[in-house]
């Protein structure tokens, strides 16, 4: 090896020795502001308001409530309706039924004494949604909405849905164990199954639609997801629900915002990150930022149901596939000699799949797999939901 090389190779060696990570202020910062989520509604739904702090980038908890808070709704009448909290930074009011003459500001007083406030919202109640419908593609089920305004005043849109659907575990378990008064294991009943269970989730992205360019406020197929025809939430029966909400202009820029710094960044030629103009305030320390935008008024919704049978060249019941999902055998006495069902089966280790048992032969043992191969509800309810129907 030439001596030229060997420079390059201690070079190298001494560039690669002396990086050091770089964590910029931005994450190093140990920021604690206040999260402000919800919609003051003024119908007859419940007015609902998620409390939270921000987190450290990187942080290992993600979740940060606001706990303790006094949550009251202010009227521009002098009425004052409060919220009570329901856990989690949850804060709630049954349906308020406002006048929409009036505005609305939602006042915050935190457990360490500190005061936030909005901006008094004019009220903006969303008009029906005309659809939510589905279209089939080669790979994939996407579902649309169409809304309009007759009366020309919404202009601006923001949409939001929940999903749930029935979800199957990898395996089917047709024994149970029972273990009072004494370990067995029986054919599992009607009411123990853990085959069909119920799941949900939510939207992750911020949909907005705006008709302010156009001669009449309707908003056309806007698409708000599409499911992989491989996907489990369409493997058997999904429901959608979304709901609609009405913006004013200032309302939707910030969400509009939002959406490009959340969104949208990831490469030079993006838009850069800008700052948040909210409508919540820090009463008692003015410079204080707070993250969120409050509106008041109404919103609509419509839910959907999609059937599997409905969507050709998907798979019925499609399962949860995962790695270890293995259904082994556990015997009474196996080739060595040792029993591996109290082991096994009896001390819970294995989740039971089984019985193996000849025709007309005795139980030799039984098969088992890991509960999450096989128990629905690690990751779902059993009990369907009470909009659910057939």
């Amino acid at each position: 090896m030439s001596k030229y090389h060997i420079a390059c190779y201690l070079l190298l060696f001494a560039l690669l020795s002396c990086r050091k990570p770089y964590d910029p202020p931005a994450i190093t910062t140990n920021v604690n502001y206040l999260v402000v989520e919800g919609l003051i509604n003024t119908g007859s739904d419940s007015t609902i308001i998620k409390l939270s702090r921000t987190v450290q980038i990187g942080a290992q908890t993600t979740a940060n409530p606001e706990l303790h808070a006094s949550v009251t709704v202010l009227s521009s009448a002098n009425t004052i309706y409060p919220l009570k909290e329901t856990g989690n930074g949850y804060y709630r009011s049954p349906g308020l039924n406002l006048s929409s003459a009036n505005t609305y500001a939602l006042k915050i007083i935190t457990s360490n004494g500190k005061t936030y406030q909005s901006d008094f919202l004019p009220v903006k109640n969303s008009p029906p949604i005309d659809s939510v419908y589905y279209t089939l593609a080669d790979t994939a089920v996407s579902v649309w909405l169409s809304t309009h305004d007759p009366a020309n005043k919404t202009i601006y849109y923001r949409w939001d849905f929940s999903e749930t659907y029935i979800i199957h575990p990898f395996v089917e378990s047709v024994d149970e164990l029972l273990t009072n008064p004494i370990d067995t294991v029986v054919p599992r009943s009607a009411q123990d199954q853990v085959y069909t269970c119920w799941a949900s989730d939510t939207s992750q992205n911020i949909l907005l639609g705006s008709s302010a360019k156009l001669k009449q406020d309707i908003i056309a197929k806007m698409q708000l997801t599409a499911i992989g025809k491989s996907s489990e939430k369409i493997g058997d029966r999904y429901s959608i629900l979304v709901k609609q909400y009405a913006l004013t202009p200032d309302a939707y820029n910030y969400w509009q915002l939002l959406k490009t710094n959340t969104e949208q960044l990831g490469s030079i030629f993006d838009a850069q990150p800008s700052e948040l103009p909210g409508n919540i305030h820090c009463v008692t320390t003015p410079s204080e930022p707070v993250i969120g935008y409050l509106s008041a008024g109404t919103a609509s919704q419509l839910r959907i149901f999609i059937d599997n049978r409905n969507i050709p060249g998907t798979v019925t019941k499609i399962p949860v596939s995962v790695d270890g999902c293995e259904v082994d055998p556990y015997y009474f006495k196996d080739p060595g000699g040792f029993n591996d069902v109290p082991s096994w089966i009896y001390s819970g280790k294995q989740f039971v799949v089984g019985t193996i048992q000849l025709p007309g032969g005795p139980i030799l043992g039984y098969t088992g797999t890991d509960r999450f191969c096989a128990d629905c509800t690690v990751r779902g309810t059993k009990t369907p939901p009470a909009f659910w129907v057939y």
